[in-house]
């Protein structure tokens, strides 16, 4: 536990470069997470962001990496899914797309 709250901080501490070399400009970073500019710019010079503040902003300036955590995170939800017998049948599915496509 100790090397993972050490890993955050050095992230925290790093977080203003790490933003500075991402492709996108603190005031998109600032509008993406939600924080007023005078708060964002107080808690980076003061490295005061909460986890989830730092979440937001990892989000933003690795979204690959977000998306690529997302779609692990979905696919084991579906293997949990398939093995408690929550899915339906190929054919379900093509009904039921075919049956949206006549209501439309």
């Amino acid at each position: 536990m100790i090397a993972e709250i050490l890993t955050y901080k050095k992230i925290v501490s790093e977080i203003d470069d790490l933003m500075n070399k991402s492709p996108y400009k603190k005031s998109y970073i600032i509008e993406q997470c939600g924080l007023p500019e005078a708060s964002f710019y107080r808690k980076l010079k003061t490295l005061a962001f909460t986890a989830d503040e730092m979440l937001s902003i990892a989000k933003v300036i690795s979204p690959e990496e977000h998306f690529m955590m997302e779609l692990q995170a979905d696919i084991e939800q579906g293997k949990i899914d398939f093995k408690d017998g929550k899915y339906i049948s190929h054919e379900e599915m093509v009904k039921r797309i075919k049956g949206r496509v006549k209501n439309k």
